[in-house]
């Protein structure tokens, strides 16, 4: 069961790496991580996607994360209205013959070349997980030379309601 997992941090030397032992000291796979600086000086957020056999697995990893020093807050926001993107670059070889037909697949995903060389593109693409991909495998026929991943960063919506929130509402 595939988790998504934000938290606030104090932004000091050793935080990642205390909390990503955690994770590899309990065997959960980490499928992508991503750190940044926030709003307020000296915080970092980070974003955590990683899989998890069942519910309260998750919350176990809610409950030792919380107990991390350094570590502000943190949810699992999963289940809740969401905002989740990535981005990735793809180098492609492209012969200049080619370079056409790449600029006509890549433009429904709004993706955009940021390097032309005689024998290769760089299209950088920035969507949901599942956009990327598909991007991924339409690219993949022409040849790909190299792919580069943030992996998902993600935060809730502002004032919209959970799914599970919205069910209630109906039934009252």
């Amino acid at each position: 069961m595939r988790r998504i997992i934000t938290m606030t941090v104090n932004n000091r030397p050793g935080v990642l790496n205390r909390i990503t032992g955690l994770f590899t000291k309990r065997h959960y796979n980490i499928e992508s991580i991503t750190v940044g600086h926030t709003e307020v000086e000296g915080i970092s957020r980070m974003t955590f996607v990683v899989n998890v056999e069942d519910e309260r697995t998750a919350e176990q990893i809610i409950k030792q994360l919380n107990k991390q020093i350094d570590v502000l807050k943190v949810n699992d926001i999963t289940d809740q209205a969401i905002v989740a993107r990535e981005l990735a670059l793809v180098k492609v070889s492209v012969t200049p013959a080619l370079r056409q037909e790449i600029y006509t697949l890549i433009e429904p995903f709004r993706a955009s070349i940021v390097d032309v060389s005689k024998d290769s593109l760089v299209i950088q693409v920035t969507g949901e997980s599942e956009k990327v991909e598909a991007l991924i495998e339409l690219l993949r026929p022409y040849g790909i030379k190299e792919v580069a991943r943030t992996g998902t960063t993600a935060f809730t919506r502002g004032s919209q309601k959970t799914a599970a929130m919205h069910k209630t509402a109906f039934i009252i």
